[in-house]
């Protein structure tokens, strides 16, 4: 992504709501904003800091800890000596839909007011995380990895909070989490996390740590601010186990409608994902919440990536009318009429309000 001399972002093409520096994918507008894979100069973007300007040829991936048997540095053709796979996989943020609990709920919640645009799903090609750990030797003790990414420190109110990090449970880390090198087949964008990232499938964003330098693979658990202090749910009721964050939950969106109106046939289209889940079904109602029908599938639905889904609909009437859809996923989760409140505004999942104008 272009950016000017204070890092704000040029939008060329359009295609973007700018946050300060960070930016949303614009859904809005015309059907084919919406292709199955999110084109990568159309990907959000959500940094903590200025992306560091990293040299591929001298970057290193450090792996340390108690929790293997010998500490590696790795190059990137090291990396690529290990193995490759590639899977398609959405990222989102955890803030994503942050702007709906004002909106829909009636609370304003603190952070970015990302719309439903901070998520993008791509082809992400590296190594599994796995296959680093066992190269390492990963020890029976072993409990955790903290990625580390190498952007700037963070600082907030002059205190100094390190680098990005956050600790990855070893289960994940052991079952489809990436280190990854490609992004749509080309190598990472410094803004995307060049030259390598973790891509945590499922998971919330900020767990696929950036511009990333070591893994520290421990024997007990530790945190990080990025799981105390941020990226945690707090607020009445929250705490201990239930204030974790990690697993997505699913969402939907109505991504087009084209012209409506009163008894034209017209076909509603948009997507549905989840964390670690495929999508079950989709039902979209047309009356405001009264009735559901079931929507039609099509196209790829695979866990952790968006599945696209139409529904036919002749209106009958003039006016003005809302529009719903609701995901359940193949875990049997359902998007719920209001999202869990929270004091950070994470994790918007209730069914989004389409308010249209029937012709």
């Amino acid at each position: 992504m272009l950016r000017d001399s204070e890092g704000r972002p040029i939008d060329e093409g359009g295609w973007f709501v700018a946050h300060g520096t960070d930016v949303e994918t614009r859904w809005d507008g015309r059907d084919d904003w919406v292709p199955h894979l999110t084109p990568t100069a159309r990907f959000f973007v959500r940094n903590h800091t200025e992306p560091p300007r990293l040299d591929a040829a001298t970057w290193r991936l450090r792996v340390t800890g108690d929790g293997v048997e010998r500490e590696l540095e790795l190059s990137l053709a090291d990396l690529r000596a290990l193995g490759e796979a590639s899977y398609e996989r959405t990222l989102e943020c955890t803030g994503n839909g942050r702007r709906y609990f004002a909106e829909q709920q009636g609370g304003v919640r603190p952070g970015t007011q990302w719309a439903m645009g901070a998520i993008g799903l791509a082809r992400w090609t590296g190594v599994p995380l796995r296959t680093v750990l066992e190269r390492a030797g990963l020890r029976p003790a072993a409990v955790q990895v903290m990625a580390v990414g190498l952007d700037a420190p963070y600082v907030e109110d002059g205190v100094d909070h390190g680098h990005v990090r956050r600790p990855l449970p070893l289960a994940k880390a052991l079952d489809d989490t990436l280190v990854a090198w490609e992004m749509n087949g080309e190598p990472l964008p410094t803004d995307h996390g060049f030259p390598a990232r973790l891509v945590v499938p499922g998971w919330i964003g900020i767990a696929s740590i950036k511009w990333l330098g070591e893994l520290r693979v421990t024997t007990t658990a530790e945190d990080s601010p990025w799981t105390t202090r941020w990226y945690r749910m707090h607020g009445d009721g929250w705490s201990g186990a239930d204030a974790v964050l990690d697993r997505m939950p699913p969402k939907s969106v109505i991504d087009a409608t084209g012209p409506l109106r009163a008894g034209q046939l017209t076909v509603l289209r948009g997507r549905a994902w989840s964390g670690e889940a495929s999508i079950r079904m989709v039902e979209v109602s047309t009356d405001g919440g009264r009735t559901w029908d079931e929507a039609s599938l099509t196209g790829d639905n695979q866990p952790s990536a968006w599945a696209a889904w139409e529904h036919p609909w002749t209106p009958a009437a003039p006016g003005e009318q809302v529009l719903l859809a609701r995901a359940t996923d193949s875990d049997g989760r359902t998007q719920p009429e209001l999202a869990a409140d929270n004091e950070d505004g994470y994790l918007f999942d209730a069914v989004l309000r389409h308010p249209v104008i029937v012709e």
